[in-house]
């Protein structure tokens, strides 16, 4: 007798594209995260030079100067990866379902529907990083060329420091978007939906 094996259920099909701004998007980002890391051991944002300071293990550069070629360097492959996407989204008309509406607003509200509200807070949390993103690389900027960017500078009541606290609190509101963004992909399409967007 003959034992019939399950068949494999075939991944979700995603864009190479899409699968590429992923990867990209991971990289750039933890080598963004330890190099600036390092960039805050060598002047704490809380607390001044005598601030506690990360442990060498999560940092990248060896010292200032280092953490800071990094940095910039992965700055430019994170800002150019965003803006390739966010091509990619407007010309292929995939904003329409990426980003919060009226009727997600209400379904988040009222609606019986799990599937529906999971897709209507992906949404939400989609809408909401990009002003953020958009804050942690004007930030940036405004550190990195403050002479050329001064009008940033100014944005933020010409100190350094508010500056520097904006930049440094992106980190943490991104990895939880990242958090909240994964969880919610694994409640709409499990760990198939997540595979297919990296495999």
């Amino acid at each position: 007798m003959e034992v019939t094996k399950p068949k494999k259920t075939k991944l979700p099909q995603q864009a190479i594209f899409v699968k590429a701004f992923h990867w990209l998007n991971i990289i750039s980002l933890l080598l963004m995260i330890v190099s600036g890391l390092q960039i805050y051991n060598a002047n704490p944002v809380f607390g001044g030079r005598g601030g506690w300071l990360f442990p060498s293990l999560v940092t990248l550069g060896g010292w200032l100067g280092g953490g800071r070629n990094w940095h910039f360097a992965t700055m430019w492959l994170f800002s150019l990866n965003l803006l390739a996407y966010g091509v990619y989204i407007f010309v292929t008309r995939r904003w329409k379902n990426r980003f919060m509406s009226s009727q997600d607003l209400k379904a988040i509200q009222v609606s019986n529907n799990p599937k529906r509200k999971n897709y209507s807070w992906h949404r939400l949390a989609y809408t909401l990083i990009v002003p953020l993103l958009l804050m942690a690389i004007v930030t940036g900027l405004g550190m990195y060329k403050p002479a050329q960017f001064y009008w940033i500078v100014y944005l933020f009541g010409n100190d350094w420091q508010i500056l520097r606290v904006f930049h440094f609190i992106t980190v943490p509101i991104v990895l939880l978007f990242s958090l909240v963004h994964s969880a919610l992909a694994l409640k709409v399409g499990g760990d198939r939906l997540v595979k297919s967007m990296f495999i």
